[in-house]
């Protein structure tokens, strides 16, 4: 039989180290994953967050991925320890037989869930130029010639966590769109250029004293530079489309988030890479509608507004975030009208 998540979690904290299995108590499920089994508990009075992977994920499509994934989540953390220390949750080891780890647990006053305050409508406060400087100073350590690489080597685990359920399936609803798609696919498959972190979404971003802590690593891997960019803007964008009466807020953020991780890029031309976001977005804008992850809060109506964006712009991309903007407003205000 299967263990249940307490035994789970008694069983990690044990070999951990950090305290006898009797000692662990109060074991609470968290939700928001969908890869992975997290919970929260408490040994004494310190409170802990465990994270477990799970081999089939929690979504209606059959979606499968290797549990070793997270051990290059671990060490995506570790490196953000490093380089951006202030952005960064405190660890306290991982299991390589349990495919999981301990980090401290975020909570109190000064903390909250960066999406829950986009939904909320909370007007924008500095999160997104926040998130891009954090994703762009690992993104430049990670492309050094010095940066060890050892634990991303696994670009079949992106492939499997992101490349297909993404790109690949939305392929198949869309064969008009699929030669595009695919070469999207290939590009963000060959590409090892930076370390990418994978989910840079707003579900896993806690504001922290005003500061981001970027969580839930588990697509990390090295890969192309523009694949972070891209999906953290695109949760602007779809936002923006959810909440008219803050559309114009949201999609201004996207030169936000540009101001803060643009003068990080050192490995190309930062031209050439806006280039590349600007044309993996739109994919993206499509995949969170008809690939295997597709957002929850949009209703039938503005999903098929975001299908009208998002398949012209994959067909004939811009090149720059501003003329992206520009496009996705004169779009939207036609489609409202």
């Amino acid at each position: 039989m299967s263990q249940s998540l307490p035994e789970k979690c008694c069983d990690l904290i044990e070999e951990l180290g950090l305290g006898r299995r009797e000692e662990v108590r109060d074991v609470t499920p968290l939700t928001g994953g969908v890869a992975s089994d997290i919970a929260a508990l408490r040994v004494g009075d310190t409170r802990y967050c465990v994270k477990l992977a799970l081999p089939k994920l929690k979504v209606a499509a059959d979606w499968r991925a290797p549990v070793h994934r997270n051990a290059a989540e671990y060490a995506w953390l570790e490196v953000a320890a490093r380089v951006v220390p202030q952005s960064a949750v405190r660890l306290f080891g991982r299991s390589e037989h349990a495919h999981g780890f301990v980090m401290e647990f975020l909570d109190g006053p000064d903390v909250h869930l960066w999406k829950t305050a986009m939904l909320e409508g909370t007007r924008p406060n500095g999160e997104a130029r926040a998130v891009g400087d954090v994703v762009g100073r690992i993104h430049a350590v990670s492309s050094g010639d010095d940066f060890d690489r050892s634990a991303f080597r696994n670009r079949d685990d992106f492939r499997a966590l992101r490349i297909e359920p993404y790109l690949i399936s939305t392929a198949g609803r869309h064969p008009e769109l699929e030669a595009r798609l695919h070469d999207l696919a290939d590009v963000l498959y060959r590409s090892d250029q930076v370390l990418v972190h994978g989910d840079v979404s707003p579900k896993n971003i806690l504001m922290r004293n005003g500061g981001p802590v970027i969580l839930d690593a588990e697509c990390a891997t090295m890969g192309d530079a523009s694949f972070d960019p891209s999906f953290c803007l695109n949760h602007l964008v779809l936002k923006a489309i959810h909440l008219p009466g803050m559309r114009a807020a949201f999609l201004g953020e996207i030169a936000r988030f540009w101001e803060g991780y643009g003068p990080h890029v050192s490995w190309e031309e930062p031209a050439d890479l806006e280039a590349r976001v600007c044309r993996l977005l739109p994919a993206l804008m499509l995949a969170r509608i008809d690939g295997k992850s597709p957002v929850e809060y949009l209703d039938e109506t503005r999903r098929q507004q975001v299908r009208a964006l998002a398949q012209p712009m994959i067909v004939e991309p811009v090149q720059t975030l501003s003329d992206l903007t520009e496009t996705l407003k004169a779009r939207l205000k036609d489609l409202d009208a």
